[in-house]
């Protein structure tokens, strides 16, 4: 994977150096994960990605009662406040493959188009996906998605109870190149390729839309035997992007189904995101969770270069991506760098083989400090060149330093 160098001046370089020491590119979490990505500080529901299918009747995830205090770590990790100063994806439609997606819901008004049992999210999963792209946040603002100008085309690829269904998803992804999306996230992920599947996949690759896919189903919780390594559909389908989940040291977690292929990695354990019913907050986790906020990456992207093609657009998320073993996603950079031949020239550099996110927390806590010692030798170098010009020329004209004694000379 090339990852091309930015393009700074002197200037810039040093603004550069001023944001790294002031927003670290491994915040500490604070609406959710801890280190190893559960539950801590706030106790927020967790947001299922499907219910029991045999449960029967068995009710809808209910509305939660708890509202996130402060803004999560994937937000810090993506950077969107600075983000947002760029592009927000207006004018930019995604279209979100999964439980459906509830039209009403906080933070989402007037945001999401859901026809027929797609607007009907018993689960609750791809509402709360639909805010992590496009949410503006509600009272919350700094909760709001990464594109929350985009608009949300909302459409089942799952059944009601929210177990993936193959045929739903070529129907969704046909809905998708009709309604003439410029980003379809599919936040399901089959065991098995499907014909139509693929043409479904080409055909909104040609119609102009980046597909964005989870690289694999969440896990099951009941599973007692090791799942051996397997691509998910459609996740290895040529040209779609391939996103799996990581934690806030940039590890995937334990518990996530091993496979290759992955283009990227977003965060995807305690991020918070809102649901269908009530006012308050979740916390979601799993490749779902990642691709969406891929997805809302690839919506600021469309905003921002209107004339990239979905290749290239892709190829920019992956080009401009924190490296590692897994490039991370950085939504700041996809937007902002400017690529040079080689950047425009990368491939999205897919892995063959399966491969563990590298934790770069301590490089990171390493940069930080560097950059620290950095600036604060700029300063004193400025403080002596200060001295050296400003105070011969100060008591040429009169000035003595506090508590000298003496009148100043006139």
């Amino acid at each position: 994977m090339k990852t091309p160098a930015r393009l700074l001046s002197g200037a810039g370089l040093t603004a550069a150096l001023l944001l790294t020491v002031a927003a670290p590119a491994q915040p500490a979490p604070f609406a959710g994960p801890t280190a190893d990505g559960k539950k801590g500080g706030q106790e927020l529901p967790g947001m299922p990605s499907a219910l029991d299918a045999d449960a029967g009747d068995a009710p809808c995830t209910p509305a939660s009662r708890e509202k996130a205090k402060k803004q999560d770590w994937s937000r810090q990790r993506l950077d969107l406040d600075r983000l947002h100063r760029y592009s927000t994806g207006e004018g930019v439609t995604v279209a979100l493959i999964g439980t459906g997606g509830a039209p009403g819901a906080t933070g989402l008004k007037g945001r999401v188009t859901a026809e027929g049992a797609a607007g009907d999210d018993c689960v609750g999963h791809g509402t709360f996906l639909a805010g992590l792209i496009a949410g503006d946040g509600g009272d919350s603002p700094r909760l709001a998605g990464v594109a929350p100008d985009a608009r949300i085309l909302a459409l089942r690829g799952t059944g009601t109870r929210g177990q993936a269904d193959a045929d739903l998803v070529v129907r969704a992804l046909r809905e998708a190149t009709e309604a003439r999306a410029g980003v379809i996230a599919i936040a399901v992920a089959l065991p098995r390729r499907d014909e139509a599947l693929t043409r479904a996949v080409a055909d909104a690759r040609r119609a102009g839309a980046v597909v964005i896919a989870a690289a694999t189903p969440d896990p099951d919780r009941r599973a007692t035997e090791e799942v051996p390594s397997r691509t998910y559909w459609p996740a290895g389908e040529p040209g779609v992007l391939s996103v799996a989940d990581m934690l806030p040291g940039g590890a995937r977690p334990d518990s996530a189904l091993p496979t290759g292929g992955i283009d990227l990695a977003a965060p995807g354990a305690g991020v918070v995101s809102g649901g269908p019913r009530g006012e308050g907050h979740y916390l979601g986790a799993g490749a779902a969770v990642a691709a969406a906020q891929a997805a809302g990456a690839a919506a600021v992207v469309r905003a921002t270069h209107p004339d990239e093609s979905p290749g290239a657009v892709a190829r920019r998320l992956t080009a401009t991506a924190y490296p590692a073993d897994i490039p991370q996603l950085d939504a700041y950079a996809a937007v902002t760098t400017v690529l040079g031949d080689s950047g425009a020239a990368a491939g999205t550099g897919r892995a063959t083989d399966p491969v563990a996110v590298r934790d770069t927390s301590a490089t990171d806590r390493a940069t930080d400090r560097a950059t620290l010692f950095v600036l604060l030798g700029s300063a004193a170098v400025l403080a002596v060149l200060w001295g050296a010009f400003a105070l011969p020329r100060a008591r040429g004209r009169g000035w003595r330093p506090a508590g000298a004694g003496g009148p100043a000379k006139d």
